[in-house]
């Protein structure tokens, strides 16, 4: 009785202090889910620095050249079928705000599936894929073999990981984060303790990386599992599996294309940039990659906002509260946009501070210090863009973020990249990353209103 009074009185301050800040009810829940998404988020940039301190403290260098190579070729990989878990997340959140318990165990047997599928194609393709990346990549030999081992163990986590990508998209749906943030602690826990042993204690090196990573990603999925058997028996799963039915399926695919050519087009976006940043020399790609990284890391936290927008976003569709959404987006957005004007005014105020950690090159400190205000309209713009990104993934709306995923890169984007390329301008090369930012913001923007029609 006592707990009970004391749930019931704190709900009531809540909602008094919510009402003073003239906030929408459902701020604490969206707070909630973004302050959890942010933790699990962080795990993975914390777990692959420990990874890269074991590598980087082998006698030999070319162990840590060639995993962070080889990484190039997963991360195009892995972020192309990104969209396993983004349409998850919306389909999920839709049926939750319907209560329609069918539907939401329908979006895991059909994305598990494809997800399985998916990951043992890669599996039989392993060696052409390893054939053309490396291929595509230039390397010293020592190198290209040390990339090699890590390939070849890292590739036979690829069901596990794709897998993952499903049970992350369909718990966020339900609102269950604190279960992602579990599954992140372990996955990438087991990440660290695997790298330590395999390459530290037992002398495995480059491929003892790969190894560790796939054993973690598999050991992620085997927990992922259980705590979904947990919340479904098989009598659901006899009852929603005739509905698995073609024009189920392909309404499933075609989401899931939009989706998949959407994320293509953003990460040729920014490979576009690298390699442009590259034909202008060593010391521009240096300084242009300690900033995208910088950049990288901040997306890091408004991801978290993004992706509590995605499962609310959803749900009030789901629900057929439309009116709630524009307070979404509004509480989502004006947070997004603070965080990065917080995180590029201290980059500002303090560049030799923070930039000293990322690196001790001290010739490349100058052009930092000068191109650093760059990440004001970059972050300013792609904060909201974000935020925009998961409100129509929560929608599942993959027809508009296609289409403003083509629209961004080729009207934005890569006209003034060319010009840049072409003078050999990095000022004009982050003026197209900000347009390419701001292009998306406003053809998303433009958008939203069509989501609030009946």
């Amino acid at each position: 009785m006592e707990s009970s009074f004391k749930r019931v009185y704190l709900e009531a301050y809540k909602n008094r202090f919510l009402e003073l800040l003239n906030l929408p009810s459902f701020s604490w829940r969206f707070l909630r889910l973004a302050f959890i998404n942010i933790l699990s988020n962080l795990m993975v940039p914390i777990a692959g620095l420990l990874s890269i301190t074991f590598l980087g403290h082998l006698e030999d260098i070319h162990h840590l050249a060639g995993v962070t190579l080889a990484t190039i070729i997963f991360n195009y990989l892995y972020r192309a079928l990104g969209f396993l878990r983004t349409s998850t997340t919306g389909i999920t959140a839709q049926g939750m705000g319907r209560k329609d318990s069918q539907s939401v165990l329908l979006v895991l047997l059909k994305n598990g599936l494809l997800a399985l599928s998916l990951g043992l194609i890669i599996l039989v393709l392993q060696y052409p894929v390893r054939w053309i990346g490396f291929n595509l990549i230039s390397a010293a030999p020592i190198v290209k073999a040390s990339a090699q081992s890590y390939y070849d163990m890292r590739i036979l986590g690829a069901p596990a990981v794709l897998l993952n990508f499903v049970l992350i998209g369909w718990f966020l749906g339900k609102e269950q984060s604190g279960k992602v943030l579990w599954l992140s602690i372990i996955g990438n826990g087991a990440n660290v303790i695997l790298d330590y042993l395999l390459i530290i204690r037992w002398g495995l090196e480059s491929g003892g990386a790969g190894l560790a990573t796939s054993l973690s990603q598999i050991i992620m999925c085997l927990i992922g599992l259980c705590l979904v058997i947990k919340e479904i028996n098989w009598q659901d799963i006899q009852k929603v599996r005739q509905k698995l039915s073609f024009e189920q399926w392909k309404g499933n695919l075609m989401l899931n294309r939009d989706l998949f050519i959407r994320t293509l087009i953003l990460l040729s976006a920014f490979s576009l940039f690298t390699n442009v940043s590259s034909a202008m020399g060593t010391l521009v790609l240096a300084e242009n990659s300690v900033l995208l990284q910088v950049f990288s890391l901040v997306v890091y936290f408004i991801d978290g906002l993004a992706f509590a927008t995605e499962s609310l976003a959803g749900n009030f569709k789901g629900k057929g509260s439309k009116k709630q959404l524009i307070p979404l987006l509004k509480l989502s957005g004006s947070l997004g946009f603070t965080l990065a004007l917080v995180a590029v005014f201290i980059l500002i105020s303090f560049p030799q501070t923070f930039f000293g950690l990322l690196t001790n090159h001290q010739e490349i400190f100058p052009y930092l210090q000068s191109h650093v205000i760059w990440l004001l309209p970059v972050l300013g713009f792609g904060s909201i863009a974000f935020i925009l990104d998961g409100y129509f993934i929560g929608l599942a709306e993959g027809v508009m973020l296609r289409n403003t995923a083509l629209g961004s890169t080729f009207i934005g984007f890569f006209p003034v990249a060319m010009i840049a390329w072409h003078y050999s301008s990095s000022n004009l090369l982050w003026l197209a990353l900000s347009l390419f930012m701001m292009t998306r913001v406003i053809l998303l923007g433009l958008k939203v209103p069509q989501t609030l029609e009946n």
